[in-house]
């Protein structure tokens, strides 16, 4: 297939835009090549500027879950949008998604919308240090919550993909505040915490890790963090931005049946559009300004375009929990028939998966954190990577990132996905 255009406009937004991309990953730096530029997308698939046809594997970054160009959604946001796209003041609308999101997911009493899943892990931090009065945090290495400067030490995702472990413009106040241990380590957080005792604030993490692949957490992890926190007196906080409403109707808390203090959510409570928010109990909420002095701001906060589209995307996931279900499956069926492609060449190799979140990993140990990640055979999937696009299949640019299906997919286009693996890998191996 020919990517002419693609070329082109790289070459073109190389002379206005840093890399030539808006977010660091898009580049391929990691994978090689040159990026694809989009023109469109439509269900499960995406459509380049040279007009060719992808199956999406990434759902850009999990949120489409019912695939691109949702009527529903789009038809919502038709309606919506004559009236304005944006007002500085309140609407019923952002009542109604709070009212939604409260009922579907467990242990959030209020919630607060902003406008980036970044904005939202940075906000419920600062709530939580303004409501325990202690200023340091614990994130785990391969864990990416956004670009604030706290969150940037030892992140995954991008960060990891760039080989940048230490991030210049982040000062070493922050970097000091910020605490980090390894993923499934359950033991290396009671000693940091034993370390550092009544200083820390919060525990952050993604409960289903997406930023070093798809990593899950080990029986008994997240419940251990529980305890230590309710010891501890310290809030443990959920980025679901990645988890939340894929891979239950109440995210990872419903699905791994542990309750978390607060929780953060990004593009999936807007279908896709720029949006996130953070929620958690009252009594902690209450912190929050104007009912407390812990200030958060934005003129764009319950953007009603992203409210609207947010709304009627959750709305079909609250009235169908079937769909997620559906996703599921169709997960768990690329899942098995990659295990027998992959069995079958003799090539090291470990699947993760759980609902809809699914990454191959080239290696002939268990991944559970970053590290195992890292020390991975990250060269043999960047050629599957490539392998996989020559044969129309989109999967993310990075071995670092979780993929994350969506209900559009057929079962042919699993099948297509199989067949392309089968022949990319007797292509590279």
């Amino acid at each position: 297939m020919s990517i002419n255009k693609s070329i082109e406009l790289f070459q073109r937004a190389q002379q206005s835009i840093p890399g030539g991309v808006n977010s660091p990953v898009r580049a391929f730096k990691s994978v090689g090549g040159t990026p694809l530029f989009i023109k469109k997308a439509q269900g499960a698939y995406l459509y380049d500027a040279d007009d060719n046809r992808y199956i999406d594997y990434i759902a850009s970054w999990g949120p489409m879950i019912l695939g691109h160009a949702y009527e529903p959604v789009v038809n919502a946001i038709r309606e919506q949008a004559v009236y304005s796209t944006s007002y500085g003041a309140p609407t019923e609308l952002e009542i109604k998604m709070a009212e939604l999101i409260k009922s579907m997911v467990p242990n959030v009493d209020l919630i607060r919308m902003v406008s980036s899943g970044t904005e939202a892990c940075m906000s419920a931090i600062r709530v939580a240090r303004g409501y325990t009065g202690r200023n340091k945090i614990i994130k785990f290495e391969g864990c990416y919550h956004g670009h604030a400067d706290s969150f940037l030490v030892k992140a995954g995702s991008g960060v990891a993909t760039f080989n940048i472990q230490t991030v210049p413009g982040v000062t070493a106040g922050v970097a000091t505040d910020t605490l980090t241990c390894a993923y499934n380590d359950l033991a290396a957080v009671e000693k940091l915490v034993n370390e550092n005792k009544q200083q820390i604030a919060a525990i952050i993490i993604e409960p289903v890790a997406g930023n070093m692949g798809c990593i899950l957490p080990e029986p008994g992890f997240l419940e251990g963090l529980r305890k230590i926190c309710d010891a501890e007196g310290i809030l443990f906080i959920f980025d679901e931005v990645m988890t939340g409403f894929r891979l239950a109707k109440g995210g990872a808390q419903e699905r791994l049946g542990i309750n978390a203090d607060l929780v953060t959510y990004g593009k999936v409570i807007g279908a896709g559009m720029p949006v996130g928010a953070f929620g958690g109990k009252k009594h902690i909420m209450e912190v929050v300004s104007p009912l407390g002095n812990v200030y958060q701001a934005g003129t764009l906060s319950g953007n009603p375009i992203a409210m609207i589209a947010g709304y009627t995307l959750l709305t079909v996931l609250n009235e169908q929990p079937q769909l997620l279900q559906e996703i599921e499956e169709k997960t768990i069926y690329l899942k098995e028939g990659l295990h027998k492609i992959l069995a079958a060449t003799g090539t090291p190799y470990v699947i993760n998966q759980l609902g809809s979140m699914i990454s191959v990993h080239f290696s002939d140990r268990p991944v559970t954190d970053f590290a195992t990640a890292a020390a991975a055979n990250n060269q043999l999937f960047n050629k599957f990577f490539h392998g996989m696009l020559k044969r129309g299949v989109y999967l993310p640019p990075s071995a670092f990132e979780s993929w994350f299906l969506n209900n559009a997919l057929t079962r042919e286009d699993l099948d297509a996905t199989l067949q392309a693996a089968k022949e990319s890998l007797a292509e590279i191996l």
